[in-house]
């Protein structure tokens, strides 16, 4: 997927600017910045959600405006911040809603089958049957991973995928992130505010700063304290845990 110079504005100011990028395939990808950097805006537009002002989005080879919504939701699959469905679900029925762009709410036999792995890939067998309203946040989540899962596409895209998670079931997320692109071969873009997380888990940083983007690159070349003190405006100092790099902040 390739972005160039994506634009938007809101109320005559630009919140993104001449924004130009390539995701790696295969790979996990943080977009990481200040509040009102960009980061969250230029995931909606690369994800068909928010609508560019200028700029081009070409995927697998034409532009993604061309794709056809069942086409695209067949490649692509995205999980936003807000994700509070009204509807009396479990989370059998509602990770069954991943394959809606393949059964159009008539599932087949191949579609349960790939309901039942995804359920049993989140570790989530003997909730199955339970209500989502009755779930805990970190199992709220996984559930809506499995329904990512269960669409079966190439690229996943996270918005925030830690948001409102403790410690213990933020880096257990992270970690799910970690698998899908290790085990499963997904290409995951994920918009993140820890620095640490995107720092250990990740294979490849874009950082934002006023719509523009700052740097990209590997962890190792965003991940410096020089980077992180330009783009926070705060006194970094970096150490490194199992050779990742860490950010330690005062």
């Amino acid at each position: 997927m390739f972005a160039k110079s994506l634009t938007k504005k809101y109320d005559g100011k630009a919140v993104v600017d001449s924004v130009s990028f390539e995701l790696p395939k295969g790979k996990v990808t943080a977009l990481i910045g200040p509040n009102g950097a960009g980061k969250s805006t230029v995931m909606g537009m690369i994800s068909r959600l928010i609508a560019k002002d200028s700029g081009a989005i070409e995927f697998e080879g034409k532009d993604i405006g061309n794709w056809k919504s069942k086409e695209l939701s067949q490649k692509l699959a995205i999980l936003t911040q807000s994700n509070n469905i009204q509807m009396k679900l479990t989370i059998e029925e509602l990770v069954a809603f991943g394959r809606f762009p393949y059964s159009g709410g008539r599932l087949t036999q191949e579609d349960r089958e790939i309901v039942n792995r995804a359920i049993s890939y989140m570790e989530l067998e003997e909730f199955r049957d339970r209500f989502i309203d009755e779930l805990s946040g970190g199992q709220r989540q996984r559930a809506y991973i499995a329904m990512v899962i269960a669409q079966d596409t190439e690229y996943i895209f996270l918005d925030e995928p830690t948001n409102n998670l403790d410690i213990y079931h933020a880096t257990n997320m992270m970690k799910i992130v970690r698998r899908l692109s290790d085990e499963l071969g997904k290409t995951v873009v994920l918009v993140l505010h820890e620095i640490n997380y995107a720092a250990f888990y990740s294979d490849y940083i874009c950082a934002f700063l006023n719509g523009k983007i700052a740097k990209f690159g590997t962890v190792e070349e965003v991940i410096t304290k020089e980077t992180l003190t330009e783009i926070y405006k705060v006194d970094f100092e970096i150490m490194k845990i199992a050779g990742k790099p860490l950010s330690i902040y005062y």
